[in-house]
């Protein structure tokens, strides 16, 4: 597969008319916006009605294991797939249709590329600038990916990291306003990888916008201001590192109503530590007890509880973090619970907590 669409392909797609698509057109604040995309093979639904949005200027990282739908995913971003349903919204086209000239600002980067072997590096990188009405400097872009030193080595020649920075060399060399990174360490040892990130974290410095399919979760934490997982084709989790890690350690609160008629009196006495008071028609109750991890109804251990509700309220029950819009059901007798994660960071457990969420 090409890294880059050819010259002709190009000029075809910036012919193509325009169509209705999200609000988010790389200006004002938002280069990507995903709703309700979805993606078959087959008996095989590969993407599962995901929502995401992309703000412009951001490193944003699609987080996932082998399978879970990253690259079709992007694909489908970048005009390469089509999309079963749902509605996108890059830089203010649609994939599928897309304005003219919109291919001229992204820039791509595939999970395998095959560069023109017998060409040198610059010679490479020169044919690609001719595609583009407005190219970077070649040799810019050659000290920018850190290849100005083999700027005259074939590229056919090239070690494996190298290949990659000149992947990076031919995504950029359009001067893009967006640029997709489908995988671009894997395979690299510990030093490639490394050099990769720097690469890559450089690019915010240029007011790119980075949209980076990874399964490295190091890779992911150490680059991305915000991060989106996908497992089994569903997004399970969004936020920063700070936000995502930490989640199994951190305070809870829980809130739940108590049944016409049923008396305070009446609580587990791990609860005993609420008092009675506020306004409402029926009994208020608040706690900042630290429960030291004591066992609640559904097997749960929040440390910090509160309870407060009206007797009005119908009796249900639920769970919920803050993390995620996710809902589950619990059982709590006939009050209604609401249990949200207080998110307090710990970015060194991110990883062990991204992980569990995947797995």
């Amino acid at each position: 597969m090409s890294c880059r669409l050819p010259g002709a392909a190009a000029m075809r797609a910036a012919q193509t008319q325009t169509s209705p698509v999200l609000d988010g057109g790389g200006q004002g604040g938002v280069a990507i916006q995903v709703r309700g995309l979805r993606k078959r093979y087959g008996d095989v639904e590969a993407v599962r009605g995901i929502d995401l949005t992309v703000r412009t200027g951001e490193i944003f990282a699609f987080l996932g294991p082998n399978g879970a739908g990253k690259t079709t995913t992007v694909e489908m971003l970048e005009g390469y797939r089509h999309r079963d349903a749902g509605e996108v919204s890059v830089l203010g086209s649609d994939p599928a249709d897309p304005r003219p000239g919109w291919r001229a600002r992204i820039g791509v980067v595939l999970q395998e590329c095959q560069s023109e072997a017998e060409l040198t590096v610059e010679e490479c990188i020169r044919l690609y600038a001719g595609y583009y009405p407005r190219p970077r400097p070649v040799a810019a872009t050659l000290e920018l990916v850190g290849l100005a030193d083999r700027r005259a080595a074939r590229c056919g020649r090239l070690s494996g990291g190298q290949r990659r920075r000149l992947d990076v060399a031919l995504a950029l060399i359009g001067d893009p306003e967006l640029v997709f990174l489908d995988e671009p360490t894997t395979g690299f040892d510990p030093a490639a990888r490394q050099s990769a990130w720097e690469v890559i974290a450089g690019l915010r410095d240029l007011g790119k916008t980075i949209f980076l399919t990874t399964h490295y979760m190091e890779e992911a934490e150490r680059l991305a201001d915000r991060i989106a997982v996908i497992a089994g084709g569903r997004i399970v989790a969004e936020g920063t590192t700070a936000t995502l890690g930490g989640r199994d350690a951190a305070a809870s609160i829980v809130r739940f109503t108590l049944p016409p008629g049923m008396p305070a009196a009446d609580l587990p006495p791990v609860l005993a530590a609420a008092r009675a008071g506020g306004p409402g028609s029926g009994p208020r109750m608040e706690m900042a007890h630290l429960l030291s991890r004591t066992p609640l109804p559904g097997g749960a251990a929040p440390r910090i509880a509160e309870a407060d509700s009206p007797s009005a309220t119908p009796a249900r029950s639920s769970v919920s973090t803050s993390a995620e819009p996710t809902t589950t059901p619990s059982t709590c007798g006939a009050k209604r619970a609401t249990w949200r994660a207080d998110r307090m960071p710990k970015p060194a457990q991110t990883s062990a907590a991204i992980g569990s969420m995947i797995q």
